[in-house]
């Protein structure tokens, strides 16, 4: 099932799209939780994580009125922000946080609200190639130079894409406020 069939679905019939949804990206939301997570939270936190996001992505469509544009990039903006925040609380309830540990953390503000669909959105408009390399580069956690060889591009290549495309999405971000 196509993204656009799965955001259109979660508008008309939610519980439906909630099935398309998990079936069609749960491994690709395992993957963004696993890279966040793994050596600092448990397999069984990591995997409660993953249905966390489909949640938060169901109970979002359903309250929001907003005509959702693209899954795929609302999952992955609510998957590494529910990461981040798994993060967040792991940090403050330990003692001490050694500086690796601080260092995987990405800073951004807290919880899933309307800027996280706007920037899904942003990502969306960027066009199907620069959403995935950016999906890649910022939620799964891969270097350029894998990027560029699963994706057949040169590794400068995919660095000048990122850098024109956080361009694009300043702009579009702006457009938007």
């Amino acid at each position: 099932m196509t993204d656009k069939r799965i955001a259109a679905l979660m508008l008309t019939c939610p519980e439906t799209g909630l099935q398309e949804a998990v079936l069609q990206y749960s491994a690709y939301v395992l993957k963004i939780c696993r890279t966040k997570l793994s050596g600092i939270c448990s397999e069984e936190d990591i995997e409660e994580a993953v249905s966390d996001v489909f949640f938060k992505f169901y109970t979002y469509c359903k309250s929001s009125s907003r005509k959702l544009k693209t899954a795929r990039g609302l999952i992955s903006v609510i998957a590494a922000r529910h990461c981040n925040d798994m993060l967040r609380k792991k940090y403050r309830s330990s003692d001490t946080v050694s500086l690796e540990e601080l260092d995987k953390e990405i800073s951004d503000p807290g919880g899933f609200g309307e800027g996280d669909y706007d920037l899904a959105c942003a990502l969306h408009r960027l066009g199907s190639k620069d959403e995935e390399i950016f999906l890649r580069k910022y939620f799964y956690g891969q270097k350029s130079s894998e990027i560029a060889y699963d994706m057949g591009l040169k590794t400068n290549t995919v660095d000048k894409r990122i850098s024109r495309g956080l361009e694009k999405l300043r702009t579009f971000l702006k457009e938007d406020d």
